[in-house]
């Protein structure tokens, strides 16, 4: 172990190439932490100092030092630092259908994003627009009217700032305004005055042109009466395909799965992995990092004290406010994650599929983390996690690792990254996946034969059945965008809709969120593939980018808001 810790804890061994180096040094390097070693100490003496013994303290740095568990976002960034906002979102609730309530969760909403962290809000508890208001004899506006005022307030808190807001929206089925919110964010429907451009055309050669939601991600909560109307008729009602065609068009709204026990968990953050139904609830998330994990035993010590780490940030990460202590007392949810799980199959030649092999690490997953969760709190005296694991995107650490992200697969071999260089100007740079140059360089694997999410975009089922096989062994929920062709393709196309929605029917049992992205279908897609060969020439070059774009976890900011 002492040989790995030395080979492992420079950054020029750390990192496996100058873009997860670049990341970290924009992102979170800071007095205190001017190296990953240094960072990896200082935050495990901050979380986990005094709560746990000298033994698991080293092998939680070593751990962390050699990217074999990553912490969210937030933990990196707040290491060492006075402040200690380790929590990357938080889930709010609209409670009362009362003007009052308006007020008070749009303050609540304002407190979350002012420490950095990302909100996720269910609307459903609202009334729909154009209800009388019987107090005053006027109309109500509808949920969808607060929702786009919440949107402010995340583009003014942060606009100032070094990052976008991270939003997320939701509203039930059955809501009178579900029809309304299927269509909140088709900019391309909406034209704008005295032009002859539409809101999407705007945002296309602007990026920070304003459009309804453009901080906010949505979906629409289905529920128990739903999946037991299908089980029971076999017939899907008009607004599940209205639903698919919008995600298959415009990428929103995605789905939001609660069924049975978890009916009353519609609460979800920013990225939707963690699910809660009790307002002011918070994200605390880690993401075990499989392709740097030698065997399975290896990989249960691993899990047992990434738990302990998480068990112990809910001890020390300071909140916004005081309802949020009280609910994370009660709860004490974990987001443990898996992240490298596609270069993990690579290593081992396999395709994109949950391996009978991963199946078997996935139980330990499971089972170990449940178990330790239980022993840690009540080793520390607190109150024992209400639920354990989520699977979040890890879009920035899993760059700083670079290996596939959450459950993703490989976006492609080669690629296209944008980023903003000196806070100006829009930069980009060929990229050859690393987790894809280490399978090509060890293996000798063709990068032609390769797997990743462009190829699987014609076999969406795959996808699907991936996230459902992982979603068994998750008590909470995986965050996971499946690619498609764009929309009006030969793959992607009204023709479409209905076998995609009836093949997503046939799985949402199975699964808490679902969401996918047609190629083109917003501005700001940060990756674009090119040819390896072409990247392979033009690598360490820069090139001026035309277009202004950006994502929502955009790389210029101090860590992710969804962990990640």
């Amino acid at each position: 172990m002492n040989e790995m810790k030395k080979m492992y804890t420079d950054n020029q061994n750390i990192f496996r190439n100058s873009f997860a180096e670049s990341i970290f040094n924009l992102k979170y390097k800071h007095e205190g932490a001017e190296t990953w070693d240094e960072l990896s100490n200082t935050l495990v003496e901050d979380v986990c100092g005094g709560l746990l013994p000298q033994s698991d303290i080293d092998q939680l740095k070593f751990m962390i030092s050699t990217m074999r568990f990553i912490p969210g976002g937030r933990y990196l960034y707040y290491a060492g630092r006075k402040a200690k906002f380790f929590n990357n979102c938080y889930l709010l609730r609209g409670e009362e259908d009362t003007r009052e309530e308006w007020g008070n969760l749009a303050n609540r909403a304002m407190s979350c994003l002012s420490s950095g962290g990302g909100i996720g809000i269910d609307y459903s508890k609202f009334r729909a627009k154009g209800s009388l208001l019987s107090r005053t004899g006027g109309e109500a506006s509808g949920p969808i009217s607060l929702m786009l005022a919440v949107n402010e307030i995340g583009r003014q808190v942060m606009q100032g700032g070094s990052r976008r807001s991270a939003i997320y929206a939701s509203l039930n089925w059955q809501h009178a305004d579900a029809e309304a919110f299927l269509h909140a964010k088709d900019w391309k429907s909406m034209p704008v005055a005295g032009t002859d451009k539409t809101m999407a055309d705007l945002k296309e050669a602007d990026f920070n042109f304003a459009c309804p939601l453009d901080m906010t991600n949505i979906s629409l909560n289905w529920d128990t009466k739903f999946i037991e109307d299908y089980w029971k008729t076999g017939e899907l009602p008009e607004l599940w395909y209205k639903n698919t065609k919008q995600a298959l068009s415009s990428a929103e709204p995605g789905f939001s799965f609660n069924f049975f026990e978890n009916e009353n968990e519609t609460l979800r953050n920013a990225c939707t992995e963690v699910t809660s139904e009790d307002d002011s609830d918070v994200c605390n998330l880690g993401s075990l990092n499989m392709s740097r994990i030698e065997d399975i035993k290896d990989f249960a010590q691993c899990t047992e004290l990434a738990t302990k780490f998480l068990v112990c940030g809910t001890v020390k990460a300071e909140l916004p406010y005081d309802r949020v202590y009280k609910v994370r007392e009660k709860n004490r949810r974990l987001g443990l994650g898996l992240m490298g799980m596609h270069e993990w199959l690579l290593q081992r030649k396999q395709p994109y599929k949950v391996t009978d092999e991963m199946h078997r690490w996935l139980y330990i997953y499971k089972s170990v983390s449940d178990k330790v969760a239980k022993q840690s709190a009540d080793a520390l005296g607190i109150s024992r996690p209400v639920k354990v694991r989520a699977i979040a995107p890890t879009g920035s650490i899993g760059i700083l690792a670079s290996t596939t992200t959450g459950v993703e697969p490989l976006f492609a071999v080669a690629y296209k990254r944008r980023y903003l260089k000196d806070g100006k100007k829009w930069m980009y740079q060929m990229v050859v996946d690393s987790a894809a140059q280490e399978v090509i360089d060890r293996y000798g694997t063709d990068p032609d034969t390769i797997e990743s999410a462009l190829d699987l975009s014609s076999a969406y089922e795959r996808r699907m059945e991936f996230q459902a096989d992982v979603q068994d062994y998750v008590d909470m929920s995986i965050s996971s965008t499946i690619n498609l062709p764009a929309w009006g393709s030969e793959l992607n196309n009204e023709d479409t809709v209905k076998p995609f929605a009836q093949t997503l029917a046939k799985y949402a049992h199975r699964l808490r969120g679902f969401t996918c992205y047609p190629d083109g279908s917003r501005g700001g897609q940060p990756l674009i593939s090119v040819p390896y060969k072409e990247a392979r020439k033009n690598l360490g070059e820069e090139f001026e980018e035309s277009l202004e774009t950006h994502d929502i976890c955009d790389i210029t900011g101090h860590g992710g808001s969804c962990g990640v």
